[in-house]
């Protein structure tokens, strides 16, 4: 698969996985299922994950490590800051839910791709 399609593919999957952790917070907090406030709810994050694919460590190898753990932190981090930035609240517990919700739906995806792409190498040789 070419670079730009893997790099598209990527950027997708991390803006998916902040849709889902923004809907199963609203979910769980029982907010109104509309998309507005989905979207309200998820750009603050949907931010971190733009500015972080900003990064030069990000864009030269998307499902890489080093590129998971920055996109993760920094979407968390960012998105964080500025919902705080909006709410003047920050409660330590959301801050925590946040970050491993965003660790397992971003690193997840990152390592059940690698798994997958793995397996198919391995096929591939035999």
């Amino acid at each position: 698969m070419s670079s730009w399609r893997v790099s598209a593919l990527a950027i997708v999957a991390d803006l998916v996985a902040v849709v889902v952790f923004a809907a199963i917070g609203r979910m769980s907090h029982g907010e109104p299922d509309d998309l507005l406030g989905l979207l309200g709810t998820a750009a603050p994050f949907l931010l971190g994950v733009v500015v972080m694919w900003s990064m030069p460590v990000v864009r030269a190898n998307p499902v890489g490590v080093r590129a998971a753990l920055a996109v993760w932190a920094g979407t968390a981090v960012i998105g964080l800051l500025v919902r705080a930035g909006f709410t003047w609240s920050l409660p330590p517990s959301f801050a925590v839910v946040t970050a491993v919700s965003l660790a397992v739906l971003m690193l997840g995806w990152r390592a059940l791709s690698s798994a997958v792409s793995m397996r198919a190498r391995q096929r591939a040789l035999h």
